[in-house]
């Protein structure tokens, strides 16, 4: 066990690290693989852990989610993507650190969002245009936020130091160190979406991600099939393919966000 979690981690640095050398393609289908793939897993379990009565439910508010994030992304890009990205940083902030300080979990979803800038602002800022802002957003709030991602950074980095907490230093690290796709994806997984589908696991009463994976197969299945379907949807008009990336990325999390915690319940372990 110990040997294939020490075989895991290597390849994903691996991976990262060749990706952070490569041209942008090659880091954007890094990101596809880490982000939507990888990371997709916790959230492939979002029906599992609601009550049976509630299911339609919660199906259908997700439905309506996704295809209303879909015409928001297709006509107003310039509001969807702040929307989506500080969404993203409320439920950093509330899931990654649920018993730390307030500082600590701001810094958090702060964190996630910002630092990627603090230390490749040119290329933070060409993503940001290519996902759909244009020259919507001023170069001085993208230079906002990378002030942000350093002073946030520098706290969780000193924080991980004190309490010894590797997994803390390491996906700060990243999101600073490597470039913004290549980071944000290393530091998505190691500090938000690995830890949420260890906790999934641990809630469904697996022992094994194998058992575990078996179990939320169909709905990844079918979540990673609709992220490729939007993708291609709006691959006509996306040259360079990260606005398509971005709307499947938020048409998946929104709801994620947004419809699971009305309806979640942990159910009895198996």
């Amino acid at each position: 066990m110990i040997l294939r979690q020490h075989t895991g981690w290597l390849t994903l640095w691996g991976a990262a690290l060749a990706a952070s050398f490569s041209p942008l393609p090659v880091q954007l289908l890094f990101a596809v693989v880490a982000i939507g793939i990888i990371g997709m897993a916790h959230g492939a379990s979002d029906l599992e852990i609601v009550r049976r009565e509630q299911q339609c439910a919660f199906l259908a508010g997700y439905g309506v989610v996704i295809v209303l994030c879909l015409f928001w992304w297709h006509w107003r890009p310039a509001i969807a993507l702040p929307g989506f990205l500080l969404a993203s940083a409320i439920h950093f902030a509330l899931e990654d650190a649920p018993h730390g300080s307030l500082a600590e979990r701001l810094a958090r979803g702060i964190s996630l969002i910002a630092t990627p800038a603090a230390l490749h602002l040119t290329a933070y800022r060409t993503i940001l245009h290519q996902a759909g802002l244009a020259s919507a957003m001023p170069d001085s709030v993208t230079a906002g936020l990378a002030i942000a991602g350093g002073f946030t950074a520098a706290a969780l980095l000193l924080t991980g130091i004190v309490r010894r907490d590797r997994r803390l230093l390491a996906g700060t690290l990243a999101l600073l160190l490597l470039p913004p796709f290549v980071g944000f994806s290393v530091g998505f997984l190691i500090l938000h979406a690995l830890p949420q589908t260890r906790e999934r696991r641990d809630l469904l009463g697996f022992r094994h991600y194998a058992d575990y994976l078996r179990a939320v197969w169909p709905v990844l299945t079918a979540a990673i099939l609709l992220a490729v379907l939007i993708m291609f949807m709006m691959q006509p008009t996306d040259t360079a393919g990260v606005r398509s990336l971005f709307a499947a990325l938020a048409a998946l999390a929104i709801p994620h966000l947004l419809i699971t915690p009305w309806f979640e319940k942990p159910p009895h372990r198996k």
